[in-house]
């Protein structure tokens, strides 16, 4: 099984123009997050998917590989896809990894890809819930799953409800999922995905994997116990993890 980690990288962003450039002490984002990535251990293949040509020439520039993809992808998933298509290789499966977590555990991605079989058609990680500030987060994209581990719903809103018990005691009364942010694609499921209308439950959640769930995808989950990474939406975010960059330099 082959399979490829594609990091899209926007140079755009509403929040955090050109944020995958700025220098995090001594290496820039995108540096930092592909040699976490190049760590991984299942990854036959890793490309930077970008649209602006400065992240292109500057991944080059440090011996990474990467692609021109178009600058009006609606998301990631899509710019995944134009970034697979663009390899000579033909591969398997691809890995969507979030190009602003400059500390992604590589074994996050290896936990993944070990999951992964031909019958699977799409997976991502999941992780349990411990505190009432990520079930109430509508930052946190809850996750329900089936006996099969297959994700049955996402939402931003605490799910499932849990009925006669106050909210705060909810985390005792059943397990509630938090989504991680990592995808994997099998090849020729990505091309269909790419081809869907947006549909009324993402547009209200305003959560992408809703339109897969919608069109009868499965989505494989995978608990992972690994701690969560940093990601980095504001230059807020980034000082943050500069001072943690900063204490794990001084270990």
């Amino acid at each position: 099984m082959k399979i490829i980690g594609i990091i899209p990288a926007r140079f755009a962003s509403t929040r955090f123009p050109g944020k995958p450039l700025v220098d995090m002490l001594g290496q820039t984002m995108i540096q930092r997050v592909y040699n976490q990535v190049k760590k991984s251990k299942k990854l036959q293949q890793l490309v930077v998917a970008t649209d602006e040509q400065r992240i292109y020439n500057h991944v080059l520039s440090f011996g990474g590989a990467a692609c021109m993809t178009a600058d009006n992808h609606p998301s990631g998933t899509d710019r995944c896809y134009e970034a697979m298509n663009k390899q000579i290789e033909k591969f398997d499966f691809a890995i969507n990894i979030q190009g602003d977590e400059p500390f992604i555990d590589p074994n996050q991605i290896d936990l993944l890809c070990s999951s992964l079989s031909m019958q699977t058609e799409l997976a991502t990680l999941i992780q349990k819930i411990a505190t009432l500030d990520q079930l109430n987060s509508p930052g946190e994209a809850k996750v329900v799953i089936n006996k099969d581990k297959e994700a049955i719903y996402f939402s931003r809103s605490p799910i499932p409800f849990v009925q006669k018990f106050e909210q705060k005691d909810w985390l005792s009364k059943t397990t509630f999922y938090r989504h991680v942010g990592l995808y994997a694609y099998r090849a020729d499921v990505l091309e269909k995905i790419t081809k869907l209308s947006p549909s009324l439950l993402e547009k209200a959640e305003s959560l992408e994997q809703l339109r897969w769930i919608e069109n009868g995808f499965k989505i494989k989950t995978v608990e992972t116990e690994m701690e969560e990474s940093i990601c980095i939406d504001t230059p807020e975010d980034l000082q943050k993890a500069i001072q943690i960059l900063k204490a794990l330099i001084s270990q």
